[in-house]
């Protein structure tokens, strides 16, 4: 594609004052991942889908103070995931890290979750502890994909349920256009398919019964809809379960106010509509950040259409960067 020439990759790394790290628990199919702003970031936000579970998300709304933000967490657990959030808060608290009160510095902190109770061990989730570590890894900013961190119990294609779903995981991406940068971290735990939007091919999603391929899980949602038997449990899709949720978000350099970023946040949604079918149901709790922090100066609608296109290649290394 011609944009390809102009677009270069890079490592999220390479953003001066975000640093990426993951904690998870193999065992459990749960993790942490936490995105720390040195520096804080103005932050914007989209949310779709039906069932988000987070904190602190009102944030990044427009109307509410435009203080700068420290940490986006991202984490298994459901909404007891959210608990990963005090952690991050003790490890910005020790170093000074948060908004002036008066009579305390409070970090503010931003976090969405996946329901990822349904694959490992649903009685040991994401908390303070695994906050905290994933922050001290951040320190290393070596940003991973895979089942790691957020995206250790991540899943896809649920429409029957676990035992036809494909593993999934964390996916990272960077671009740069001229001195513009801009990266995605996601964590893919659709109900829906997963296709490489530029070439159609489906590369992650609902298995066929045999198990040798696909199903289409939108051709099974309109054919489960007609039958008599919906209610029937075997049969039965898993759309009135809030356990769905693609969860992430955009961070760059360019300087953008806080509405701005919200319009960045809209448009990296676009990503979501081109690799996953079906989206955005009332089974899923979609959310995406975006973040500035940095400031270079750059046209919005450019920007969010990079935002869009750096998305949707941290969805595929999700769906692709996988365990067997």
């Amino acid at each position: 594609m011609k944009e390809d020439k102009i677009l270069k990759e890079i490592s999220a790394a390479q953003l001066e004052g975000l640093r990426i790290g993951n904690a998870q628990n193999q065992e459990a199919k749960t993790g942490v991942t936490v995105l720390l702003f040195e520096n804080g970031a103005t932050l914007g936000v989209d949310i779709s889908g039906g069932g988000p579970a987070s904190r602190e998300t009102p944030l990044a709304l427009p109307l509410t103070a435009d203080n700068p933000v420290h940490a986006i967490v991202l984490s298994g657990g459901s909404a007891f995931g959210l608990a990963a959030s005090d952690g991050v808060m003790r490890y910005l608290e020790e170093r000074g890290i948060g908004y002036q009160t008066g009579y305390a510095k409070v970090p503010l902190v931003c976090q969405s979750c996946i329901y990822d109770l349904g694959l490992g061990r649903a009685d040991i989730r994401p908390d303070k502890e695994m906050g905290y570590e994933a922050c001290v890894n951040a320190e290393k900013n070596q940003p991973l994909c895979g089942s790691v961190g957020a995206g250790t119990g991540a899943t896809v294609g649920k429409l029957y349920g676990m035992a036809r779903a494909m593993k999934s995981g964390l996916g990272i991406y960077g671009a740069e256009v001229g001195r513009l940068k801009m990266a995605a971290v996601v964590v893919v735990n659709a109900v829906g398919d997963i296709f490489n939007p530029e070439t159609g091919q489906k590369v992650a999603g609902l298995r066929a019964e045999d198990g040798t391929g696909f199903a289409d899980s939108c051709s099974e949602l309109y054919k489960i809809s007609r039958q008599k038997d919906l209610f029937d449990q075997e049969k039965k899709p898993n759309l009135d379960m809030n356990t769905n949720t693609t969860i992430g978000a955009v961070i760059t350099n360019g300087r953008f106010s806080k509405a701005e970023m919200n319009k960045i946040a809209s448009m990296a949604r676009n990503a979501y509509g081109r690799c996953i079918n079906p989206v955005g149901t009332m089974a899923d709790g979609d959310t995406i950040y975006a973040a500035s922090i940095g400031q270079e100066k750059a046209d919005l609608n450019m920007a969010g259409t990079l935002a869009a296109q750096v998305m949707a290649k941290a969805i595929l290394k999700a769906a692709e960067q996988r365990d067997s």
